[in-house]
């Protein structure tokens, strides 16, 4: 028996091939099912195939809090079903008073023909509280807030959402019968995709919004560390005051890589052992970073100071560093290894931005050379005074 599942949360049809039968749900009523109350769920079975099904069955298989008034319900023969041709048949499943709100699952078994394999795929709907006749209708405030705004690979984060009802006044005539306008979450879900991993639980609550009012929730976000770079969709749903003020929406959220990036802004040298090295730090990610610092490390050199903090850089801001070094090595280069440390929100990142040749230069002294000419130049002169003198002093 092969079994595949299938997640259905706000009565969008949801299908999963098996042969060439594809099995959905095509709706379910109330949305959310009630608890202590009797749920219709639709099951769609559609012939995707070229040939036809000779002898079709399906078979509902409900998991506590659901349950058939009769297991004599549970069989359906709907005989032959013909390519590009579907089947509809409605149970009634019966939710437990002692249920809890959340997701409660089924199996649909079905069978080609008879004595033929039986193929089970499992799907999920939301139980929850009853239907309501409120009109309010709760929609996203503004774009989410992600923290950090670009997510690099290996980040963990959040998304906030800011829901609010819509409505303006306190009630709305429809038809001649007035409606109070105000709005209920009876659930919110985020879902991730792969790659990414949405670490917050579905949201349920019993609460009403009134005509302006807002709720905020946050889900936590962990990219996976081997996330290409990109952008990716994660579906945000919610359930309402009943299923036509039920939402979908599909949130961005972007993967990039790119961090700082440091260039030697003049020849990286030293002259007879000491010098000063200076860099451009830019920051070439999309978003600020913070707590930006760079160190440099070689064998046998002194660096000063030993990490340099720069702070928080905004998108493509450059800063010009410089850094004293000094070092007795007699070679005549050294390789230096160019680290940044910074932040992407609440993630610390450590990075070897590159390998690069430090020259090491001998220069001779000219200022001691010129000094010992000086010397000498005052000798002679001195030299020839005294000789004039006395050449003077003896006529």
């Amino acid at each position: 028996m092969t079994l595949v599942s299938c997640v259905l949360l706000s009565g969008v049809a949801c299908a999963v091939s098996g042969s060439a039968l594809s099995v959905s749900v095509l709706k379910y009523e109330p949305v959310p099912a009630e608890i202590g109350k009797y749920v219709d769920i639709w099951i769609k079975v559609e012939n995707t195939g070229s040939g036809r099904s000779e002898d079709l069955t399906i078979k509902m298989v409900p998991e506590y809090p659901l349950s058939l008034d009769s297991e004599a319900n549970a069989l359906e023969n709907i005989g032959i079903l013909g390519p590009e041709s579907a089947a509809v048949h409605k149970y009634r499943l019966f939710v437990d008073e002692n249920a809890k709100q959340g997701v409660a699952s089924f199996d649909i078994q079905f069978q080609k023909e008879k004595n033929g394999a039986w193929v089970e795929e499992t799907f999920e709907i939301t139980v929850g509280s009853a239907a309501f006749n409120s009109k309010g209708n709760v929609q996203i405030e503004g774009a989410p807030t992600k923290e950090p705004e670009v997510f690099m690979p290996g980040d963990i984060g959040t998304i906030t959402f800011t829901l609010k009802n819509s409505a303006t006044a306190y009630s709305v005539t429809i038809n001649g019968e007035d409606f109070d306008t105000n709005a209920r979450v009876q659930s919110a879900t985020l879902k991730g995709t792969d790659g990414i991993t949405v670490a917050t639980e579905t949201y349920y609550g019993n609460g009403i919004l009134g005509p302006g009012e807002s709720m905020v929730l946050t889900y936590n976000i962990n990219v996976d560390e081997n996330l290409s770079d990109g952008t990716y969709y994660l579906d945000f749903s919610t359930i309402g005051s009943s299923h036509s003020y039920n939402n979908n929406w599909r949130i961005p959220l972007k993967v990039d890589s790119s961090s700082v990036r440091i260039v030697p802004s003049k020849p990286l040298k030293l002259e007879n052992g000491k010098g000063t090295l200076e860099f451009d730090v830019a920051n070439i990610h999309p978003n600020k970073l913070s707590s930006v610092s760079v160190r440099l490390e070689a064998d046998g050199v002194d660096f000063s100071p030993a990490e340099y903090f720069i702070g928080s850089m905004d998108p493509d801001e450059l800063f010009t560093i410089q850094i004293y070094g000094e070092t007795s090595s007699d070679n005549s280069s050294q390789d230096v290894k160019i680290i940044a440390n910074y932040r992407n929100g609440l993630n610390e990142h450590e990075e070897l931005i590159g390998v690069r040749q430090l020259q090491l230069e001998t220069v001779k002294e000219s200022g001691n050379i010129s000094s010992l000419i000086l010397l000498l130049l005052i000798a002679v002169l001195a030299g020839a005074g005294y000789f004039m003198y006395k050449r003077r002093k003896q006529k």
